[in-house]
């Protein structure tokens, strides 16, 4: 059986996680959890050559150099160099056109944690299997939280086993709804991970967006190719009217399918989230870097330089990174990304 080919989207500053993520080396590109970058571990995940082939990267230029030292020596990978970012149907969609019609496509936001890899292959090979039956599939994420940052899937009938045709997108609830989602059990979070055989994504596209999908043609046609990177055109590309893969396709398409996948995922969107995934103590303290905390509780701390010593705080996150200090509650962490610092980063 051909080897599934992951299309991993590298697109965004990483604003919400400033200021260790900014302009010139966003989220995807640090080590935020472990020793490797989220970027390194999303290409690691798909590493068994019997299951996958080997990359397509969509990135736009500023970030080709992080993404050629980041990939290593990999002779295979591919590397799509966005003009300027259009959203995912358009990114998707050149990728798609880069290879055969049959080929299966896994795509994959860089920059999200995993911490069950075995779990995230299982849900890969059913995808799969769904995909080379012109199902358009996303992954159903096992929610754990009434969480209102994120889209939601509805389950709808079965297909085969574990897995459903998707009965409903739904937007970003408030938190009331997402409470209802939760208790329902028939809801999964919408983790932008998806599965499409190429040529069965185009047709979609072609269906639902006759235009994007002529203009992104467009710029593969008359574009070029450097080693191992292709640079679409830029003019074709700059005249597209870019929209999301959820709005383009998935929530048009009668073929909506859905994988649900239980493998310790976030979308790690902000400094809390990340505090989440490496808090260990029954505190929810995190310390990185020298710190001290005294009577404490779900505090992060990052400092690469500064010792910082906090006492009787809850729900704060204090981040120092060469000459920033950002100092936040958690619920004040959504607005960081508006900060005049992380604008101007």
């Amino acid at each position: 059986m051909t080897p599934i080919t992951p299309v991993i989207l590298c697109g965004g500053s990483g604003t919400r996680l400033w200021p260790k993520s900014r302009k010139a080396k966003p989220k995807p590109f640090i080590p935020l959890v472990g020793e490797t970058t989220l970027f390194e571990q999303t290409v690691a995940r798909c590493g068994d050559s019997a299951r996958f082939a080997a990359p397509m990267v969509v990135t736009g230029a500023a970030h080709v150099p992080l993404v050629q030292a980041q990939l290593g020596d990999a002779p295979d990978a591919r590397i799509i160099v966005e003009p300027e970012g259009k959203n995912t149907a358009p990114a998707i969609a050149l990728a798609a056109l880069r290879l055969p019609e049959d080929a299966v496509m896994l795509v994959c936001p860089s920059d999200h944690h995993i911490a069950d890899g075995a779990a995230f292959a299982e849900a890969a090979m059913r995808a799969a299997e769904l995909a080379r039956d012109d199902w358009m599939v996303s992954f159903g994420i096992a929610a754990t939280a009434p969480e209102t940052g994120y889209g939601y899937l509805e389950r709808g009938e079965p297909i085969g086993e574990r897995a459903f045709r998707t009965a409903r997108f739904v937007e970003k609830p408030d938190l009331e709804r997402a409470k209802q989602f939760l208790a329902d059990g028939g809801f999964a979070w919408n983790g932008g991970i998806f599965a499409f055989r190429a040529g069965a994504f185009l047709a979609e596209l072609e269906r639902h967006r006759p235009d994007m999908l002529g203009r992104v043609r467009a710029a593969v046609e008359k574009g070029s190719e450097d080693g191992r990177c292709f640079h679409p055109d830029g003019t074709a590309f700059a005249s597209i009217e870019g929209d999301s893969v959820d709005y383009a396709v998935m929530e048009n398409t009668g073929r909506a399918a859905m994988v649900p996948a239980d493998m310790g995922w976030s979308d790690i969107g902000n400094w809390p989230a990340l505090r989440d995934v490496l808090a260990t103590g029954d505190d929810g303290n995190v310390v990185r870097g020298e710190a001290e905390l005294v009577d404490c509780t779900n505090v992060m701390v990052d400092s690469d330089g500064p010792r910082v010593s906090a006492i009787g705080l809850s729900d704060v996150i204090i981040v120092v990174d060469g000459d920033e200090v950002l100092v936040t509650t958690a619920d004040g962490a959504q607005k960081v990304g508006k900060l005049q610092g992380a604008a101007n980063q």
